[in-house]
């Protein structure tokens, strides 16, 4: 084989590069591996050259884009496919195939992003969003989405993994979008489409444990994995253990891949609480410097899901954090779901559902910041725009059992409020995919998984529901329905040409508000109270531009002659108007009363109003 001139050029550590001039340069790390090889299209193989520190490499003339390959470690029997692999066309256990991303014409040059104030976010599993299940039917969609008020499309996790279906929170090949939903091509049309409309696009990762079947990273060094620690999907991945300075910088290089080759604009981490890391530097501090050097010029945005609630993820690094922009708020639903469906089984059981906690949302973020055993911790210093809210996500509508949605679970005066304190909320709030036009489909837990491994998915999921005592009875456990049975996925297909048109006049008109109103689009400051059990306000003081209220009633007809509550007092000189609410008839309410007459006031039951000046 001819000595290359110069270095080859490589964007990530590992894999497979095709180089300007022609040919590949493949590497690898295999650091109890004596030798290694490549084997093209099945051909003879190429030997690799050592390298320090356990890796292996060699250019390759005869090898280009769409050349498929496989290694091999010291003349095994087996050739593996490439664990940094860009494209599995076959799915995790057939051959890799080498991609070129330069080849992709781009034109999002302009694209600077979308500040966190702006983000209205919109979380799609693009294998259930439309019935083709592919990025190109998606894509079709996304200017009905901008049209809407969304500005964020968060998509569930892309990484290759096994099957016809799943989830993807069992991805295996962490840089191969998955060929389920088409080519590596086809996801990067999607963002560049998406940028087009203004929309910004986010990928959840899944950075805490690899999927069961088709993991192939322990095979080329078992230093990838660690039993220091331990998830409920098994051993943990090595952050801080002997040899984790490769495995760190694998997991470093793909955060920033998909920032760098799919344009996207950053990153949703997924249950970080099982992300493992005592070293200095933690593993998310990393990731989040290698988002912002892969998007020079652009805004990017990098949440995480975090069940202990530790708030110092969104801090600055230089004050102890890890410099994260925003933290999934599971108290937010919570408190939402108990107060709209009346139930507090399972983990809804330290929540109330009472105005109380909606003020405190309001206020604090989190309503659990330590004060009852570990869990939270003190998140006061958090600015709203740190925490993602909702009224529903892939996680919390599965967990109903039957995978119904909130407008499902809820009286739809009730859903209608809510849904007005979502999109109004100092938060960023996120909708999962068919909330804006109460989908009728359900969304269950679904994943491929043959044989032995799918029946211990099975009874998996059924031990996980029986936490909630209405799914814990023989009958009803009996009544689950199999995540591996293909009409358990077929069912949660979205029909777009169900659509209600109340609930979609609802949240274009909210979202409108939210965007444009002086108020709401402005720069504001914001207090809340309490005015009963299940009623509260929030006041946004404006300055110059006025100040707005928002009145939420989840209860029966409300009547004030006399108040005692300073939030509800005009300005001097003023005096309140209505200007928009959720019992209009266009939305499906039964109209609404003057909500202010000579100083007292008349609240109608499921419902919210916003007043003005």
């Amino acid at each position: 084989m001819p000595e290359r001139s110069s270095p080859p050029l490589r964007r990530l550590p590992v894999g497979a590069e095709a180089q300007p001039e022609g040919g590949v340069h493949f590497r690898l790390w295999a650091p109890a591996a004596r030798a290694a090889a490549v084997e093209l299209d099945g051909r003879d193989p190429v030997p690799l050259a050592a390298e320090p520190g356990g890796y292996f490499a060699a250019a390759v003339a005869e090898a280009g884009p769409g050349t498929r390959y496989r290694f091999r470690l010291d003349g095994g029997e087996r050739a593996l496919p490439d664990p940094a692999s860009r494209c599995q066309p076959d799915g995790p256990h057939g051959p890799s195939e080498v991609i070129d991303p330069g080849r992709f014409a781009w034109s999002d040059a302009g694209w600077r992003g979308v500040p966190p104030r702006r983000l209205v976010i919109y979380e799609m599993h693009v294998g259930s969003f439309t019935p083709e299940g592919s990025w190109a039917a998606a894509t079709a969609r996304l200017p009905a989405l901008a049209e809407l008020g969304i500005t964020c499309i968060e998509m569930m996790p892309v990484a290759e993994f096994p099957g016809r279906f799943g989830w993807g929170y069992d991805g295996v090949d962490l840089f191969a979008p998955t060929r389920l939903y088409g080519r590596p091509d086809d996801l990067r049309r999607f963002v560049d489409r998406a940028h087009a409309l203004g929309l910004a696009v986010l990928l959840d990762v899944v950075y805490n444990h690899l999927g069961p079947d088709g993991n192939y990273l322990t095979a080329f060094a078992p230093a990838y994995m660690t039993r220091r620690h331990a998830t409920e999907w098994g051993e943990a991945l090595n952050f801080d253990g002997p040899d984790s300075g490769p495995v760190r910088e694998f997991f470093i290089a793909n955060a920033g891949y998909w920032i760098d080759e799919y344009h996207f604009d950053g990153l949703r981490l997924d249950a970080t609480h099982r992300i493992y890391d005592t070293s200095p530097d933690h593993i998310l501090a990393a990731i989040a410097r290698r988002v912002r050097e892969a998007a020079p010029g652009r805004t990017t945005f990098i949440a995480a899901e975090n069940e202990a609630q530790e708030a110092r993820l969104a801090r600055p690094a230089a004050a102890g954090g890890c410099g994260l922009d925003a933290l999934w708020n599971d108290d937010f639903h919570h408190a939402a779901r108990v107060a709209l469906s009346g139930r507090r089984e399972g983990y809804y059981r330290p929540y109330r559902g009472t105005a109380g906690e909606f003020v405190a949302l309001a206020r604090h973020g989190y309503l659990y910041q330590g004060q009852h055993g570990t869990r939270g911790s003190a998140a006061f210093d958090l600015p709203p725009e740190r925490f993602v809210v909702y009224l529903q996500n892939h996680d919390q509508i599965a967990h109903s059992g039957a995978g119904l949605r909130g407008h499902r679970l809820a009286s739809p005066g009730c859903w209608r409020a809510m849904t007005a304190y979502l999109l109004l909320s100092p938060g960023i709030p996120l909708l999962f995919q068919g909330q804006e036009f109460s989908a009728a489909a359900p969304f269950l837990y679904f994943a491929d998984h043959p044989g032995e491994l799918g029946r211990l998915v099975r009874e998996g999921r059924a031990r996980f529901l029986a936490q909630f005592a209405s799914l814990a009875a023989p009958r009803m456990q009996a009544a689950l329905d199999d995540p591996g049975d293909p009409e358990t996925f077929r069912r949660c297909i979205l029909d777009h040409a169900d659509r209600d048109g109340e609930a979609l006049a609802l949240h274009r008109d909210l979202l409108a508000l939210r965007r444009e109103d002086a108020v709401f689009g402005g720069d504001y400051r914001i207090d809340a109270a309490a005015l009963a059990r299940d009623c509260w306000l929030l006041r946004y003081f404006g300055g110059g531009s006025g100040d707005r209220l928002l009145l939420v009633n989840l209860g029966r007809d409300r009547f004030f002659e006399r108040i005692g509550e300073p939030l509800l007092a005009p300005p001097d000189g003023g005096a309140w108007r209505l200007l928009w609410s959720s019992e209009e008839p266009r939305y499906g309410g039964g109209g609404t009363p003057e909500p202010v007459a000579d100083g007292a006031w008349h609240l109608p039951g499921h419902a919210a109003l916003v007043l003005g000046l």
